[in-house]
């Protein structure tokens, strides 16, 4: 089982693109097959590296977005303005192009299908990738944990996997899904229409005598506001991981 978290013994692989399904219209997720890829934990990521004609190279982190599948994998990549990487993969990326990517990173922010706890997952924007690795690892495995997914977009064209969660969560009573919209929000929009706060996380999140387990991702101050909401209301530091992410080029 996959768990590398140190970047100096990993080793540059070769995948090739096996499908892209677009997301919504900045947002694409791409399927690699990648001989030698030993295999992941959900919640962990890759490198991947662009080499230029003329040599120059440019590095960019992404989350899988999927569940451990031999040497398949999927990220899901949202096209950052100004970007070098994320508009080549999401523009000009064909099925059966090969790229380098390197992996799988982080060994902190993951999910095990052994793990028994509630599990609660908040995202913003495309920091709902690993999350959703985790949603989907759990109903792969056959775990019931219980899971609450609550997911922040600007608009709702921004929204990543809304139709696959909808039939995630319609049968699965164990399976709760909330997107709420921050920016605007069509007629007839039944979520909340706020930024995520302490009402939000009250409502839709577990209690913290329940002890869930909880992943936070998204841009560094969604991540840290809240982190330290669920804190304050009294969930365990300890069991609130967070990943973040800012600007970076792309």
């Amino acid at each position: 089982m996959a768990g590398a978290a140190v970047r100096g013994r990993l080793t540059w692989l070769v995948a090739k693109v096996a499908d892209i399904v677009d997301e919504n219209p900045t947002v694409c997720s791409i399927v690699f097959d990648c001989p030698g890829w030993t295999g992941h934990l959900a919640g962990q990521h890759i490198d991947i590296r662009l080499t230029a004609e003329d040599g120059y190279q440019a590095q960019r982190s992404y989350s899988i977005s999927t569940p451990d599948d031999g040497e398949r994998l999927t990220i899901t990549v949202e096209s950052v303005d100004d970007g070098e990487v994320s508009p080549f993969l999401i523009e000009e990326l064909l099925v059966g192009d090969r790229i380098e990517i390197r992996g799988p990173i982080g060994g902190y922010f993951v999910w095990r299908e052994t793990m028994t706890n509630p599990l609660l997952l908040v995202g913003g924007g495309s920091g709902v990738a690993p999350l959703m690795a985790m949603l989907r690892t759990r109903i792969q495995s056959g775990s019931n944990v219980p899971v609450h997914y609550l997911a922040s977009a600007r608009t709702p064209e921004r929204l990543i996997y809304f139709d696959e969660l909808s039939q995630i969560a319609d049968p699965d009573e164990t399976v709760e899904v909330v997107h709420t919209l921050t920016r605007s929000h069509p007629d007839g929009w039944v979520g909340p229409t706020r930024r995520v706060d302490r009402a939000m996380l009250t409502v839709a999140g577990f209690s913290p005598a329940e002890r869930p387990d909880v992943y936070v991702c998204g841009p560094t101050g969604f991540v840290e506001h809240v982190a330290a909401t669920l804190v304050h209301l009294g969930h365990e530091p300890g069991r609130v991981r967070t990943e973040r992410f800012g600007p970076s080029g792309g």
